[in-house]
C-alpha cells in the first residue's frame, strides 16, 4: 500500500512538473526592439516581428530565440572598456598600402540582423565571420591605395570602397546581416617622425586650400565689381543715347518749323538765317552793313525789338560820317 502511494505521489509530482513546464514555456513576449524565431525540434519554423505576447508549443517541442532589431557596432582595431578607456590592437590594424608603406587603421562597422533564421542557422559564429570579412575588406582597399590618400583627403573614398566590398562579401556568406555603414576612426603611421612629416604635409595642403578659397573669393569680388561698372557704363550709354535721340528729334522739329517759315517767306527767312549764322560764327562782334541808300545800319549783334528806338538826326549824321 505504501509503495503504490509512493508511486502515485511520484507520478502526480511528475505530471505537476510537466504541467508547470508546459504552462511556463508555452508563451513568450517580444519587445518592439526585438524579433524572434520559433524553433520546432531544432528547425526554424516561424519568424516573429510583431511585439507583444505570443504562444507556442511547450518545451521541448518548441523554443524561441529572441534577437535584437537594433543596430550593432563592430569596433575593428580597438575596444572601449567599461571605464571609457581605449584598448588598441596594433597587430590587427597594421596594414600595407599600395606604395608599400605601413599604416594603422581603425574603423567602426554599423550592422544589423535582417534575417534571423539565417543568422541563427547559416553560421556558427556570425560575428566572427563579420569581423574577418571586415579585416579582409579594409586590407584590400588599403592595399590598393597610396599612403597619401589614406592619411589625407582619400579617407572618404576608402570608407565608401570598404563598405561596398564588405557588403559584397556578406552577401556571399549569407549570414542574415546587413551592413549599414563603415566609418574610419583613425589612420596613422606607426613611426612618430613619419607621422610628424605627414602632419606637416596635411597642414600645407589645408593652407593651400585656404589660400585657393581666398583667391576665388577675391576673384568673385573683382568680377562683381567689374560687372557693376560694366552695367553702370551701359546704363550711362543708354541714357546718353536717349538724350541724343531726343536732341536730334528736337532739332528736326526746329528745322521743320523753320522750313515751314522759309516756304512762307523765303527772302526774309534767308536774310534772318544769314544774320543768325554770322552771330554764331562771330560772337560779340559789331558789324555794320551799308545799304543801297547810303545809310549805315547796325546788323550785329541783333537787338531785341523791344530795345530798339528811332534814330535821331545826330545818329544819322554820325552814320553818314562813317560812310
Amino acid at each position: 500500500m505504501s509503495v503504490k502511494r509512493t508511486l502515485l505521489i511520484a507520478g502526480m509530482s511528475i505530471v505537476a512538473v510537466v504541467a508547470l513546464i508546459a504552462v511556463f514555456t508555452s508563451w513568450y513576449t517580444v519587445d518592439e526592439s526585438e524579433q524572434a524565431v520559433v524553433i520546432t525540434f531544432g528547425n526554424a519554423d516561424e519568424t516573429i516581428t510583431d511585439s507583444g505576447l505570443h504562444f507556442k508549443l511547450p518545451w521541448p517541442i518548441q523554443k524561441v530565440e529572441v534577437l535584437s532589431k537594433e543596430t550593432y557596432s563592430l569596433q575593428f582595431g580597438y575596444k572601449q572598456t567599461k571605464d571609457g578607456e581605449i584598448e588598441s590592437f596594433d597587430n590587427e590594424t597594421k596594414m600595407i598600402t599600395g606604395d608599400e608603406n605601413i599604416v594603422l587603421t581603425d574603423l567602426v562597422v554599423q550592422w544589423k540582423i535582417t534575417d534571423p533564421e539565417k543568422y541563427l542557422f547559416n553560421a556558427a559564429d556570425p560575428k566572427e565571420i563579420l569581423h574577418n570579412a571586415t579585416s579582409s575588406a579594409i586590407r584590400s582597399i588599403i592595399g590598393s591605395s597610396t599612403i597619401d590618400n589614406a592619411l589625407t583627403d582619400g579617407k572618404a573614398d576608402i570608407e565608401a570602397n570598404t563598405r561596398d566590398l564588405l557588403v559584397t562579401l556578406i552577401e556571399k556568406y549569407d549570414i542574415g546581416v546587413s551592413i549599414l555603414g563603415v566609418k574610419l576612426q583613425d589612420v596613422e603611421l606607426p613611426n612618430a617622425e613619419v607621422r610628424a612629416a605627414f602632419t606637416a604635409v596635411t597642414d600645407a595642403r589645408e593652407t593651400k586650400n585656404t589660400k585657393t578659397n581666398e583667391a576665388r573669393k577675391y576673384e568673385n569680388q573683382k568680377l562683381s565689381e567689374a560687372q557693376g561698372e560694366k552695367d553702370a557704363i551701359i546704363s550711362r550709354a543708354e541714357g546718353e543715347k536717349v538724350a541724343r535721340i531726343q536732341q536730334a528729334e528736337g532739332e528736326v522739329a526746329v528745322f521743320t518749323k523753320l522750313y515751314e517759315q522759309y516756304e512762307g517767306n523765303k527772302e526774309i527767312t534767308r536774310q534772318r538765317l544769314i544774320l543768325e549764322t554770322l552771330e554764331a560764327v562771330l560772337p560779340g562782334a559789331q558789324i555794320y552793313i551799308m545799304n543801297d541808300n547810303g545809310e549805315t545800319l547796325k546788323y550785329l549783334p541783333l537787338q531785341p525789338m523791344t530795345n530798339s528806338s528811332p534814330k535821331t538826326g545826330e545818329e544819322s549824321t554820325e552814320g553818314s560820317g562813317k560812310q
